[in-house]
């Protein structure tokens, strides 16, 4: 593991030769790499006087600030990881991850979160006024990691259970910091942080940006208007979005007026993006790169890109072919037969960058080196892979099994329909029963929707009650939380069988 390329080095790379460099800006205020490894070595002193010790997990709630970014860190300079954990969680939720991450006594929160961290159980919260500035702590060295030690802990998103914690050991973040960023930069790029910070896609992208030396400019919650604003503001060139978040830019009646002439590319991804979407960002940004990167926590990322060259008509629904080094399987999840071209099964993956959950590594069923992702898709002849959604959410209808993004991409088309999620709903007599909630653009009642669907779907996969709703429940991955989706359909007034499976 070269040691400028791990993570508790790499704002190093940059201080050496260029500190006034701008690192971050944070609700509007700009932070050079030198101010920020200065701020790391403030949080690494701090943690090691609260008594942080190598192996430790230090829960970090909060969202992209300076003490995050510094915590992150320097938390490895101590040999400790955080584990990033959702401000917006509850006092309860967050108990639960502090359990499966097997936290130490530290905690690190924002001011909001302090609290809630606190009714969580957290022994000790420390903040910016205990980490930062004032601090009367000396930095201290530098412990170097070992490789397999966890350099972070992030959590799978629980959108169908609960989350799982995901150690990433140091040698994974310094391979993807080696791949991504290899040298720094001699100009920086702008890049616009719009997810989560606790999400793979901000804390990695994050990370990468660093290594190479851009600046990175921080919005803690995404709205569409301000990101419009501050890609204007600061020259911002890249940027990564979740399908929701593009979605609502295309949408801004801001957009045609804002000058977008310094985005150079977009990468989109964690969740299923309709190609009339795609088709339509296409149109409206012609000199932007679109990227479509597929992947998963505990793959620290991509597994597949579907690069600009390759958004061709018939591969706009593909989520690409997958990246140097990883090898993949599509399995049938009962036979665990490889399946043909064209067919659906679960994808199994195999590289270096893998963290495989111990319930998988003594199952005899699994041969080693090999991750069950639990998605769901099919590969095409050329090797293009297409999702067909989480094998979990496979909705089981009278023994007719099928994953609710083929009833959401058919509903989608329908001309009253802005967004849909589906989910199957618990019934005593099909074992489930197909329910969607879709946002309208005017009144659609069931039996309307079931007309336009005759004919388009297998008559077994048409929904058999809508609901209409405000917005589709997305939790803050921007992937639809189908728990919620559940519940709201199992207390709709009556979920009837308005036909018969076919």
């Amino acid at each position: 593991m070269s040691p400028d390329s791990s993570l508790g080095r790499i704002v190093e790379r940059v201080t050496d030769t260029d500190p006034d460099r701008v690192a971050v800006v944070i609700d509007g205020t700009y932070t050079t790499y030198g101010e920020l490894q200065v701020a790391i070595g403030e949080c690494a002193a701090a943690l090691r006087s609260a008594g942080a010790e190598s192996g430790w997990r230090i829960p970090l709630v909060d969202d992209t600030s300076l003490v995050s970014v510094a915590a992150l860190i320097g938390a490895t300079h101590t040999g400790a990881a955080t584990a990033l954990m959702n401000p917006r969680l509850t006092a309860d939720e967050l108990r639960v991850l502090r359990q499966v991450a097997e936290a130490g006594p530290i905690g690190v929160a924002g001011a909001p979160s302090a609290g809630t961290l606190r009714r969580a159980g957290q022994e000790m919260v420390l903040g910016a006024e205990e980490l930062l500035g004032g601090a009367g702590h000396r930095s201290g060295p530098i412990r170097e990691a070992d490789p397999g030690e966890a350099a972070v802990v992030l959590f799978t998103s629980g959108t169908t259970g609960t989350p799982k914690a995901v150690p990433l050991p140091h040698s994974m973040v310094a391979s993807r910091i080696a791949a991504y960023s290899p040298t720094v930069d001699p100009v920086p790029a702008v890049a616009l942080m719009c997810v989560p910070f606790v999400h793979i896609g901000g804390m990695l992208g994050l990370v990468v940006a660093l290594a190479k030396g851009s600046t990175t400019v921080a919005q803690t919650r995404f709205d569409a208007g301000e990101w419009l604003a501050l890609v204007e503001r600061h020259r911002v060139n890249t940027s990564f979005l979740v399908p929701t978040m593009l979605h609502r830019i295309l949408d801004h009646p801001n957009f045609a007026t804002t000058d977008l002439s310094s985005l150079t590319a977009l990468t989109y991804g964690a969740a299923p993006a309709s190609p009339e979407l795609i088709r339509r960002a296409m149109e409206a940004l012609p000199g932007v790169a679109l990227a479509n990167t597929f992947g998963q926590t505990e793959t620290m990322g991509s597994i597949t890109l579907l690069g600009p060259g390759n958004h061709s008509a018939k591969r706009l629904t593909s989520v690409g072919r997958p990246l140097p080094g990883i090898e993949v399987r599509i399995v049938d999840p009962t036979t665990l037969e490889t399946v043909p071209p064209g067919d659906v099964g679960e994808l199994w993956v195999k590289s270096e960058n893998t963290v495989i959950p111990e319930s998988q590594t003594g199952d005899p069923s699994i041969p080693a080196g090999w991750f069950r992702t639990g998605d769901m898709v099919s590969a095409d002849e050329d090797g293009y892979l297409y999702p067909s959604g989480r094998l979990a959410d496979t909705i089981n209808r009278g023994g007719e099994k099928f994953s609710p993004s083929e009833v959401e991409a058919v509903v989608g088309t329908h001309p009253a329909v802005r967004d849909v999620a589906v989910v199957g709903v618990p019934d005593a007599e099909m074992g489930s029963r197909v329910g969607a909630a879709a946002v309208v653009r005017e009144p659609l009642t069931t039996e309307q929707l079931r007309e336009f669907c005759t004919g388009r779907i297998a008559s077994f996969k048409i929904p058999e009650q809508l609901v209409t709703v405000d917005e589709i429940p997305y939790n803050d991955f921007g992937k639809v939380d189908r728990k919620v989706l559940r519940s709201w359909l199992e207390a709709a007034v009556g979920l009837r069988a308005t036909g018969e499976a076919g």
